[in-house]
């Protein structure tokens, strides 16, 4: 009879949220795990379509006597639901975003959890050259003097809020026929690209679960240190949410040994590497 309650209480958790939340198109109801009594909801992108959370979260639950209500969402997404008070934490990455959001006192407790980096992806025959580009900002130089074809998500998540930045850096205001906006996530994106023949930024994990979706794309450049991609745990305010104190655990434990073991060695066991760094990794390019 307990678990029933809890699963119609989670049930009617995602109905109000999906008719309150925000009208962008990156926004989904993602998954609920464990049947605990320690309910708490908890908004990111990527680490859920890709299977760390659950990992993280049925563990946590166990431990904790908790549930979590996953909402699937772009970074810009998350944190406008958090500072709604319509999830109890996020997992992010968008630093500037982050920091604003701290200072503002309508998030706490940023934690650094891990990292990874993005790839620029793009047709093996590279019209635009990028695998000759010296920097990321050079590459994208290159496809916008080329008007080659280029993917964005355009969604305000961080892979986004990073493509703009890079853009920003070449000094191009990218548009016109070339420049394709989905408004979706990172493996819809990414497929998009394979039917275009187009250049694409993708997150490291993403590339390395999914890249079977994009055959006729390989990695054309990597390793500028604005690549880099670094998440952290946020959680609303003391009393703003009903489970932020449950959240507050969770992020507690993502930062533990036990945590970051789970996070180090996601997919090395499949992939024959992890699709994740862990936060002593992450701390050297954390800003």
């Amino acid at each position: 009879m307990q678990r029933t309650f809890a699963k119609l209480a989670a049930l009617m958790a995602l109905c109000l949220l999906t008719l309150t939340r925000p009208t962008w198109a990156a926004v989904e109801t993602g998954a609920t795990y464990g049947n605990g009594k320690n309910r708490f909801t908890l908004a990111t992108g990527s680490p859920g379509e890709l299977g760390l959370l659950k990992l993280l979260a049925e563990d946590f639950a166990r431990r904790a006597d908790a549930q979590m209500v996953w909402i699937k969402a772009g970074t810009g997404a998350s944190l406008k639901l958090l500072q709604e008070k319509k999830v109890d934490m996020v997992m992010v990455h968008a630093p500037e975003q982050i920091n604003k959001a701290v200072k503002d006192g309508w998030a706490t407790g940023k934690t650094l959890i891990g990292s990874n980096e993005f790839y620029i992806v793009g047709p093996k025959h590279d019209p635009a050259q990028i695998a000759k580009a010296e920097s990321a900002a050079d590459a994208y130089r290159r496809i916008a003097a080329a008007s080659a074809n280029f993917v964005s998500r355009g969604d305000n998540s961080g892979t986004h809020q990073k493509e703009m930045q890079i853009w920003q850096k070449a000094g191009v205001q990218p548009g016109g026929a070339w420049y394709i906006v989905t408004k979706d996530f990172m493996t819809a994106s990414l497929k998009r690209a394979n039917a275009e023949k187009a250049y694409f930024m993708s997150d490291s994990s993403t590339w390395i679960m999914e890249k079977g979706v994009a055959p006729d794309l390989q990695i054309l450049f990597r390793g500028d240190r604005a690549l880099v991609n670094t998440y952290h745990a946020l959680t609303a305010p003391p009393g703003a949410t009903a489970g932020r104190d449950t959240a507050e655990k969770f992020v507690a434990y993502v930062a533990s040994a036990d945590g970051q073991k789970i996070i180090a060695e996601y997919g090395k066991d499949k992939f024959g590497e992890g699709l994740y760094n862990d936060m002593v990794y992450a701390r050297r390019y954390d800003e």
